[in-house]
C-alpha cells in the first residue's frame, strides 16, 4: 500500500446523464494517487456502457440493485488506500479537493476524518444553503443530531476509520450518511475546511430524498440503535434522548394526518419514555 493512495468509491444507479462528468472529476484531481472505484448498484440505463469506456483506468464493480449503502460497502471491502473517499455520482469534486484535505491529515496526524463546505446546484441553477446547514469542526454530535450536515462526496477518512466505526448500515434504505456521522460524532472530532471543494448537483427526480415521505423515521431508527451503545456518556445519552423523543412525537404526529397507522415509532416513544422519562 504506497503512501497516501486515495481510494475513491463512487456508488451509482441510472446516473447515465451524471456518471461520466463525476468521474472525469476526480481524475482531474491535482493529487493522482488515486485508486478509483466505481460500484454499479445495478444500473440498467446506459450507465454500464459509459463506464465501459474508461478501460483500466477505473475499477468497477457490477452488483444487482443493494442500496447505496451495500454498494460504497462493497468499494470499501475492495479498497486498497491508506485513505478512502466518496463522491455521489450526480455530484462534482473541484480539482484541489484531495489534495487540500492530505495537507490537513499531515497537519493533524490525529484526525480521523476531514470534510468541506460545498457548492449547491439544483434544477441547473446555484442555490444558498439555510442557516440550519451551517458546517463546523471539532465535536459535532449536537450539530448531527438535527440532521445531515456532512456530505458524502465531501468527506475523507483514514482507512482505519471503518475499523473503529463500521460501515454503512444496510438496513436503512435512506439516511444512511447521517447514521455513519452521529456514530463517528460520538468518538472522534470532524476536521473541516470552509473553502468549498465539491460541486452538489440536486433536484432530480431519483434522489432518495423524494422516494420517502417522513425521512426522519430512518434518523429515529439510527437515534435509537445509538441509545444501545454502552460506551455513551451521560450528556451524549442526553442529547440523543432530547432529539429522538422530538422526532418521534413529530413524526407520529404527521402520519396521524396521513391516516397512516405506525406502532412501531409509538413503541420506541413510549421505550424512550421508561427507560429515560
Amino acid at each position: 500500500m504506497s503512501k497516501n493512495l486515495v481510494t475513491v468509491i463512487i456508488p451509482t444507479f441510472n446516473r447515465e446523464l451524471f456518471i461520466g462528468k463525476c468521474i472525469d472529476a476526480v481524475q482531474k484531481q491535482s493529487h493522482k494517487n488515486i485508486e478509483l472505484i466505481v460500484v454499479d448498484d445495478g444500473s440498467t440505463d446506459n450507465t454500464p456502457q459509459i463506464l465501459s469506456q474508461y478501460k483500466q483506468q477505473i475499477k468497477v464493480i457490477t452488483q444487482k440493485n443493494m442500496g447505496v449503502s451495500s454498494a460504497r460497502n462493497i468499494g470499501i471491502a475492495n479498497a486498497n488506500g491508506n485513505f478512502i473517499a466518496f463522491c455521489d455520482s450526480d455530484d462534482y469534486w473541484l480539482p484541489k479537493k484531495i489534495q487540500l484535505q492530505l495537507s490537513l491529515f499531515n497537519q493533524n496526524p490525529n484526525a480521523m476524518l476531514c470534510y468541506t463546505n460545498e457548492i449547491w446546484i439544483k434544477n441547473g441553477q446555484r442555490i444558498n444553503p439555510k442557516k440550519k446547514h451551517q458546517k463546523f469542526s471539532g465535536h459535532i454530535l449536537s450539530k448531527c443530531l438535527e440532521m445531515c450536515i456532512v456530505s458524502p462526496s465531501s468527506i475523507i477518512m483514514r482507512r482505519e476509520f471503518f475499523n473503529e466505526i463500521g460501515n454503512f448500515d444496510e438496513t436503512l434504505p435512506a439516511c444512511e450518511d447521517y447514521d455513519l456521522w452521529v456514530r463517528a460524532a460520538l468518538k472522534y472530532p470532524f476536521f473541516y475546511i470552509e473553502k468549498p471543494l465539491i460541486i452538489k448537483n440536486g433536484g432530480h427526480t431519483d434522489q432518495l430524498s423524494r422516494k420517502y415521505w417522513g425521512m426522519d423515521r430512518f434518523r429515529i431508527q439510527s437515534l435509537y440503535k445509538c441509545l444501545k451503545n454502552e460506551d455513551l456518556n451521560n450528556d451524549q445519552r442526553d442529547s440523543i434522548v432530547t432529539i429522538l423523543t422530538r422526532k418521534c412525537e413529530i413524526f407520529i404526529q404527521g402520519a396521524k394526518k396521513r391516516g397512516k397507522s405506525v406502532p412501531e415509532y409509538e413503541k420506541i416513544l413510549q421505550d424512550i419514555v421508561i427507560k429515560d422519562g
